[in-house]
This record gives structure tokens, C-alpha cells and sequence, in this order.
């Protein structure tokens, strides 16, 4: 019988799925567990070396989980597990390339639709109303892609497809085939002030904080979008709340906030010109992760290198 080397904890909202789908697998030396929560989690986590899970399931039981070595997150975003009070000493695992195609696909329904006009359409369909409405073609408009990690850079391939011409935002410069042309933190102000639409896919750390504030908005042209499908902290609510009422910008598309779920007495939710999404632009789907898990536990038994791993000082 062979014996087991690996104990791994899966802890997510659908934990019969993941354990379903690397039994499947059958890989090598790994006994597990699945959980759904936190509370039931500790029970197990002592005497894993691996977990598998969503960062803000697995941030609660990390204190107990005294032969850790690995975690694997099953979203792009790890700001829970990346605090500066939170333990360092093993290998954290992100997600990449699989948000990327998914996260397009809600940009661009979001552009296509302000673009042709379709809510205004609809609502004149509701009125019987017959009208015209004039569009622009996306050829030759201007995107900005505030990040430029997997996500961002396909963001940026699928605006080329568009024939829209492409700018982009990083942390270091470094020259890129996806951006017509790059800035960085010194040129912040000259990135905001031409794109017609704005993406930030940017992570929640330290010097994103608030990146968009008010002399941020200031700085856009009065006709230009604000897509957020990164991180809500890396936008001042308020300061949008103000940009968007004083029509300092046209509009914004958010699926993601300072607080989620969005409060309810949130001035955003009544603003005209925002449109609001549950942060769902990307789902992790089970069987992609699992891909990656499988991938990375291979290299783990080896000794190898892991792919996507996240730099803890960084927080991605």
C-alpha cells in the first residue's frame, strides 16, 4: 500500500467539488480533506502540510497550521494572506492565466454596451421609441490598462483586436508587445489624461492604495470611463462619489469596492452613470484550479520551482 506523504486541506465554498476532482487525479503520496469552514477547518489544518483554498477561508486557521508548507489560493487576489501581521514562512501559490479571457469578456461587454448605445437602446424599446442612435466605432479609441499582470496584459491584446490604440500603467517600466505605449509612476498624471476608457487590474497593496483620488479624477478627460475588476482600496470611494456627481468623468463600471458587499446606503448605488456588478467579473472554476493545484504538487513532490508563486513583501 502506498504511503502517504502529503496532507492536504481543501477549504472553499465547494470543497466536494475540489475533492471529487484531484481524487480524479490520483496524484501521488497526497491524503486530504475538505472543508467549508474555518471552524471545522482547524480541526484538520494542524496536521496538514498543504491547503487549497480561498485566501479569506484559510487566513483564520493559519495560527494552527503547524507543519504548513504550501498554500494554494484558488483566486488571484491573496491580500488576506499577505498582511504585514501574518506569518511568511511558507510557499504561498497564486492563479494566472485563467482570468484574463474571463475579465475581457466583462470589459468589453461593459464598452461594446456604452458604446452602441444599448442601455439607452433598451430603454427606448420600453418606450416604443423609434430613434436612431448614433455610435462610434471602437477603431482608434484610446485604452488605458492601470496594471499590467497576466490580466491586464490580455485586457490589452483584446483592445488591439478592436484596432483601439493602447496605453498602459506599471509599477517598473518594461517594454511590452500589448501597449502602444507605457508609463510609470513618475508619468501617472500623463497616463490618466487621454483614455477614452480607464481598466484598473491592478492588487490591493500598500502604493495602490488609493491610487485614484480625487486629483486622479481630475486629471481624466470629463468623457472618459473608469472600469475597476481589480481591487476596490485601489480606488477612494468617496473621492469617485464626488468625481461622478460633479460629471468630472462620464461614468464607472465597478464590480469591485472598498467594502463588499457594497454597503446599502452607498451613494453609487444612485448615481445614473455607474454600473454595478457583485464581483464576478472572473469566477474560479474548480477544474481550472484544480489544473494548476495538480501542476503545482508535481513540481512540489520533485523539489521543483512552483509556478505563480506570490512575493509576500509584494502581495502578488
Amino acid at each position: 500500500m502506498m504511503r502517504k506523504e502529503n496532507r492536504l486541506l481543501i477549504l472553499t465554498e465547494n470543497p466536494g467539488h475540489y475533492a471529487e476532482l484531484i481524487e480524479g487525479l490520483d496524484l501521488y503520496g497526497l491524503e486530504f480533506m475538505a472543508c467549508d469552514r474555518a471552524g471545522d477547518a482547524k480541526n484538520h489544518a494542524k496536521n496538514c502540510n498543504i491547503i487549497l483554498g480561498e485566501p479569506a477561508r484559510i487566513a483564520p486557521v493559519l495560527d494552527v497550521a503547524e507543519n504548513l508548507q504550501w498554500i494554494q489560493s484558488t483566486y488571484a487576489g491573496v491580500e488576506a494572506l499577505v498582511t504585514p501581521s501574518q506569518r511568511t514562512d511558507y510557499l504561498l501559490t497564486g492563479v494566472k492565466n485563467l482570468f484574463g479571457p474571463l475579465m475581457s469578456e466583462y470589459v468589453f461587454a461593459y464598452i461594446l454596451a456604452l458604446e452602441r448605445n444599448i442601455f439607452q437602446t433598451y430603454e427606448n424599446q420600453q418606450k416604443r421609441l423609434w430613434q436612431d442612435m448614433r455610435y462610434k466605432s471602437l477603431k482608434g479609441a484610446l485604452l488605458g490598462i492601470c496594471g499590467l499582470g497576466s490580466i491586464g496584459r490580455h485586457i490589452a491584446l483584446t483592445g488591439k483586436r478592436f484596432r483601439m490604440d493602447v496605453w498602459g500603467y506599471k509599477r517598473s517600466y518594461k517594454e511590452l508587445p500589448e501597449v502602444d505605449r507605457l508609463f510609470t509612476h513618475a508619468s501617472f498624471r500623463e497616463f490618466l489624461a487621454h483614455p477614452d476608457y480607464i481598466v484598473i487590474t491592478l492588487p490591493h497593496t500598500p502604493e495602490s492604495f488609493h491610487l485614484f483620488d480625487y486629483a486622479s479624477f481630475q486629471a481624466m478627460k470629463n468623457s472618459a470611463v473608469l472600469i475597476n475588476v481589480g481591487r476596490g482600496p485601489v480606488v477612494s470611494e468617496n473621492a469617485l462619489i464626488r468625481a461622478l456627481e460633479e460629471k468630472l468623468i462620464r461614468g464607472a463600471v465597478l464590480d469591485v469596492f472598498e467594502e463588499e458587499p457594497l454597503p446599502k446606503d452607498s451613494n453609487l448605488w444612485k448615481l445614473p452613470n455607474v454600473f454595478i456588478t457583485p464581483h464576478n467579473s472572473a469566477s474560479s472554476f474548480p477544474e481550472d484550479i484544480v489544473d494548476i493545484f495538480a501542476e503545482n504538487y508535481r513540481l512540489f513532490v520533485d523539489g521543483k520551482p512552483l509556478k505563480y508563486v506570490v512575493d509576500f513583501d509584494r502581495g502578488y
